[in-house]
């Protein structure tokens, strides 16, 4: 079996309703925004860089992600959401799918890091962002003791 060609795409309005009916497991719902509210934070977050990736293997919506920029000190990337629908997980798409948003975020060129908050018992989550070249920034978020503020350099 050759292995799924994955992309990034926009959002648009032939496909906002299907990205908005995208889902995770029960278990994963306390660590990821609903679809909805990804697409809703993506509009929320318009003026400080905010866009949604829609994710697709093969033509078919997998997934979705919404990067911000931050607008006070320091600045760089915010990786606020990223989720694949729980029909699709288990196949490598999250880990191809990060890659190519990192990637993108370097070709712009406009920050030298990207930082993502994860809660900390979000285990597979955690091992998602540490393959992808994240490490633990040491910051801790006063408002949001039970995570871990993790980060990547965008520079080599």
């Amino acid at each position: 079996m050759s292995e799924a060609k994955i992309r990034l795409s926009e959002i648009t309005e032939e496909n906002w309703l299907e990205v908005a009916s995208l889902s995770v497991e029960d278990g994963q719902k306390r660590f990821v925004a609903p679809a909805q509210g990804i697409l809703a934070r993506g509009y929320v977050y318009r003026n400080c860089g905010g866009r949604v990736y829609v994710i697709e293997a093969d033509g078919t919506i997998v997934g979705a992600a919404l990067v911000r920029e931050f607008t006070e000190e320091p600045l760089g990337y915010d990786l606020q959401q990223f989720m694949i629908d729980r029909r699709y997980q288990g196949r490598g798409y999250g880990t191809r799918a990060l890659e190519l948003i990192l990637d993108e975020l370097r070709r712009e060129g406009r920050y030298d890091h990207v930082e993502v908050c994860v809660k900390k018992d979000d285990e597979t989550a955690i091992r998602l962002y540490l393959k992808a070249g994240f490490r633990d920034s040491g910051y801790i978020d006063k408002e949001v003791t039970d995570a871990v503020n993790l980060i990547c350099g965008l520079n080599g």
